[in-house]
């Protein structure tokens, strides 16, 4: 694998829950520091004594555009890198599962956390320091959405597993108000491979979506399920979605079976309240997601007793802000992973701060 910093990797096969509590299977893929050689059973000071579980935003329901497969060939931001730059033990879970379930989030949610049980059950045979390893999550946008739901399900899912910060950028909490922000929009593509993920999980609904497609353009529709997220974006772009369908909009919202799904995946605030600390960095002007959402989400949260640092930048958009955010987030994980959070943040409560950090060119949707 071409990744910077990185002295070897593993992939690690385990088992996981899908978004209907059956039994599933994820994979992640280990990344150990190239700094780790020096770590030995007489220079234990040397050792890691830190797991990051990256969640990357690869928002495909194709199963081949999984990160255990683009990895191979890179990374996409260099964030992977520059984590590793740091000592860090890097993991990145293939959290959408077998079927590519992208927007299912509680199927993201059981993956993201189980992938960081499975790599503390080994890595300290690879010399990670399991008596002092402090955890963090970290993911932006369907990265987020994926390390959100973690949060939110761990304290009935995984209530023993100890996670010491969550960090989450370009928040989506409402797929469904995602749909309609850009529907006709630069990256309407991100529908179709979101409505075909997150149904996956729900066959019901699959079956519905798929039933309700126009025959004349259902191919084409349907084609998104070989697609990376770039390749859906470019082949989508500034169309009605609503369109694919025989009853339009309403097909895709309005009947129980899907308004069904979307309650168990798609909704975030209201399947548990984090329990550790949560960094929150979102670009006001996001052209993906409402900040309005993310804004009630925090509310949400704060209301019963969440430690929630949140930045709303005035600068830029959905993708600047993954740049215009990167050094906060790596400053705040730093924090969490080697102990000085409580000396540099608010250790409880919420903090809610309009900043302006400016750093990115424009970016655009591929």
């Amino acid at each position: 694998m071409t990744v910077a910093n990185a002295m070897t990797a593993y992939q690690i096969l385990y088992r996981s829950t899908d978004s209907e509590y059956n039994p599933s299977w994820d994979v992640t893929t280990l990344f150990i520091p190239w700094w780790q050689y020096r770590c030995s059973a007489s220079t234990p000071t040397l050792c890691a004594h830190a797991l990051l579980s990256y969640q990357l935003p690869y928002d495909t329901c194709n199963v081949d555009a999984s990160p255990s497969f683009g990895l191979h060939v890179g990374e996409p931001y260099g964030e992977i890198s520059d984590a590793l730059s740091l000592g860090w033990f890097v993991s990145v879970p293939d959290y959408e599962g077998p079927l590519a379930s992208y927007a299912a989030g509680v199927q993201a949610g059981h993956a993201t956390l189980d992938g960081v049980r499975a790599v503390l059950q080994v890595a300290g045979v690879f010399g990670l320091r399991m008596d002092t390893t402090k955890v963090a999550l970290w993911g932006y946008s369907g990265g987020a959405l994926a390390s959100e739901w973690a949060a939110e399900l761990a304290v009935q899912y995984a209530p023993k597993l100890k996670i010491a910060g969550i960090a989450l950028g370009g928040l989506t909490p409402n797929v469904t108000s995602v749909t309609g922000y850009i529907n006709g929009r630069e990256c309407a593509g991100l529908i179709p491979a979101g409505l075909l993920g997150i149904a996956t999980q729900h066959p019901d609904a699959y079956s519905w979506i798929v039933g309700r497609l126009k025959p004349a353009s259902a191919a084409t529709f349907l084609s998104v399920r070989q697609m990376t997220a770039a390749q859906a974006i470019a082949q989508f772009r500034y169309q009605n979605i609503y369109d694919y369908f025989v009853g339009g909009y309403a097909d895709i919202h309005e009947p129980k079976v899907v308004q069904h799904m979307y309650n168990v995946d798609g909704y975030m605030g209201y399947h548990g309240v984090p329990r550790m600390p949560v960094f929150i960095y979102k670009a006001v002007n996001d052209e993906l997601s409402d900040v309005a959402d993310t804004d009630a989400l925090v509310d949400r949260f704060c209301g019963v007793g969440a430690n929630i640092l949140y930045h709303r930048n005035l600068a830029g958009n959905h993708n600047q802000e993954l740049v215009n955010g990167r050094q906060r987030a790596f400053a705040w994980l730093t924090s969490i992973l080697d102990g000085s959070y409580s000396d540099a943040y608010a250790a409880m409560g919420c903090t809610v701060v309009n900043v302006t950090y400016n750093l990115a060119p424009y970016v655009g949707w591929w």
